[in-house]
């Protein structure tokens, strides 16, 4: 059982984190385990085959329409999930990043401080645009630079908490997740390594923004993050501060490599892109390391995962 976090409420748990985790609650985890989605995006399938006797509550609302206040009176903590998350389509709707970005983590951190609930928030390592080649989350203001609506509306979200932390009493904590790879049932597929994936297993080129083929980013394994989650739950890890969270850094081209080895006849295509000027920098994560947090998984087996997920997978005959 996870300490103190018997109820629990979830935000956007249909989508690739989400339903991952809710598939891994076990029986006498939480007491309560509240869903919160508007099904936007129609990922029924994440509902599928829930784990028997865990105590799920769903309910179909967006998080900006729902009354959160009342709902985080019943629970202890909220893992906050529901986002914008494509960063490269995110500037043509910027302004709904914004309002759900970061409005709707608003009501949530307003709702949590209410109510005494302690709040998970999943940002993005995607708000470092440093020069320098190791960031960390002590890295100076200046350095965060944000290429994208997206990441914008993560750090802002970020600076928010921070207030409501001394404002308000706000317990939360930030972890700054590495891009996800891995599979589960509500993945999508716009998102690098995925994509990747798809393009490869398609017979598609697997089109990389130009200036990004050697430049370093940092990715997670879903296993460790769904590992990270049930960690910070584990030891009450709410100390209001900033966690970098990430299985390793990798360049698109070691990426491509691996795949490969599964797929041998790849064709990468460079293509321009709005994120094409955010530089290669390794994200380090050894201050969530220091708590005893052992990141456990690998590239090259969460590539295989999802490869292998397609494997029955047959593109259509090219004209």
């Amino acid at each position: 059982m996870f300490m103190k976090s018997k109820r629990i409420l979830i935000t956007g748990p249909l989508g690739h984190i989400g339903s991952k985790f809710i598939h891994n609650i076990k029986p006498g985890d939480f007491e309560k385990v509240m869903l919160i989605d508007n099904l936007s995006t129609q990922r029924y399938c994440s509902l599928f085959n829930l784990p028997k006797d865990v105590p799920f509550h769903f309910i179909e609302a967006a998080i900006l329409a729902v009354d959160l206040n009342s709902l985080c009176k019943d629970v202890d903590v909220v893992l906050h999930l529901a986002a914008i998350t494509d960063a490269a389509n995110s500037f043509e709707i910027a302004d709904q990043v914004e309002r759900m970005n970061y409005g709707g983590t608003e009501k949530v951190a307003k709702a949590c401080a209410v109510n005494n609930c302690r709040l998970i928030f999943i940002s993005t390592t995607s708000v470092y645009g440093t020069q320098d080649e190791l960031v960390d989350e002590n890295c100076a203001a200046d350095d965060l630079k944000p290429q994208s609506p997206y990441a914008e509306s993560k750090l802002k979200a970020e600076d928010l908490l921070s207030q409501m932390g001394k404002s308000d009493g706000l317990k939360y904590i930030i972890c700054r997740f590495g891009t996800i790879f891995g599979t589960s049932i509500g993945m999508r597929f716009h998102t690098a390594i995925n994509k990747f994936c798809w393009q490869a297993v398609n017979g598609l080129p697997i089109t990389v923004w130009r200036t990004a083929l050697d430049q370093k980013r940092p990715y997670l394994h879903l296993a460790d993050a769904i590992s990270a989650i049930k960690f910070i739950l584990k030891l009450d890890l709410f100390d209001n501060q900033i966690y970098n969270v990430l299985t390793t850094n990798a360049s698109v081209r070691q990426i491509t490599e691996i795949i490969k080895k599964y797929v041998p006849q790849i064709n990468i295509q460079l293509v321009d892109a709005a994120i094409m000027n955010q530089l290669s920098y390794n994200v380090l994560n050894y201050k969530f390391k220091q708590h005893g947090f052992n990141f456990q998984a690998n590239l090259e087996e969460g590539i295989a995962e999802t490869l292998n997920l397609l494997k029955g997978f047959h593109c259509r005959d090219k004209d």
